[in-house]
């Protein structure tokens, strides 16, 4: 009963954030006008400079799975920002009023994230195929796809959860938040073959958590580096970026879960 009583309530604190993301304009933007914005930009600026260098076309293709891995693990700073913001409000407090599970609000806030990511993927999607992108693996293989990345950016919002209630306001979680993301998704095959970094740079992009579920995004929707010449990728994390994903996914949930729980028992307890 417990456990169905979690579920039952957490779904209800998702239904609020998600309605909340309808009635607040700056949120609706974020969450539809902003992917539109990074796939044009990237594409056609990006693209233009590399097709310019003799990239070719391709490379839009190899950019879109980056373009969608960087903005799911960005969306999920508006888990840490939603719940900085609720207990900034009071509004924390007033759920603590009521007669409902207390791991209601973490499981609602991350639930709703998911969704939130889902429409932005379905969103750069459309885009994507506009400025050229295309899927040519089978059906299923593409949903895979969507889905490593869904989990992946799942379970960073739980670290940033844990963040959210750590910090006083929602702009010091963006900046904290940034502080950590901004490397992790720029420092990796996102938006340029991993054999143009330094060695340096190179070495921690080869297991960086960001390269591996961007290498199998672009494996199950069949987009090639746009070098045939590119060499393969050498280390176990990209030569199996689904597994290492799974894993890495499973490490963060294991550590942030009871994190974020203990630390929402812990500021709501003041």
């Amino acid at each position: 009963m417990t456990v169905l009583r979690a579920v039952n309530d957490g779904y209800v604190v998702a239904k609020r954030n998600l309605i909340k993301i309808k009635r607040v304009p700056d949120l609706l933007v974020f969450t539809t006008i902003q992917p539109i914005m990074f796939v044009l930009l990237f594409a056609y600026v990006f693209g233009g400079a590399i097709d310019q260098a003799g990239g070719g076309a391709g490379y839009r293709e190899f950019l879109i799975a980056g373009i969608f891995a960087q903005t799911v693990v960005f969306g999920a700073t508006i888990t840490g920002a939603g719940l900085a913001d609720d207990i900034k409000k009071g509004i924390i407090d007033r759920f603590r009023s009521l007669p409902m599970s207390g791991s209601a609000v973490l499981v609602g806030r991350t639930l709703s994230d998911v969704v939130n990511n889902v429409l932005v993927l379905v969103v750069m999607g459309l885009t994507g195929l506009v400025v050229g992108w295309r899927i040519r693996t089978s059906l299923g293989e593409a949903l895979l796809g969507f889905v490593l990345l869904l989990l992946f950016s799942y379970a960073i919002s739980w670290v940033m959860a844990w963040i959210g209630m750590l910090v006083p306001t929602p702009e010091v979680v963006n900046n904290a938040a940034f502080i950590v993301i901004f490397p992790l998704t720029f420092v990796a095959n996102t938006f340029v073959p991993l054999a143009s970094l330094p060695g340096p740079l190179q070495a921690f992009a080869e297991w960086n958590p960001v390269s591996a579920v961007t290498q199998a995004a672009r494996d199950l929707f069949g987009n090639a580096d746009p070098n045939p010449l590119a060499p393969a990728p050498t280390s176990w994390a990209l030569q199996n970026p689904e597994l290492y994903t799974v894993l890495w996914a499973g490490v963060i949930l294991l550590i942030f879960v009871p994190l974020a729980t203990w630390q929402y028992q812990r500021s709501t307890s003041r």
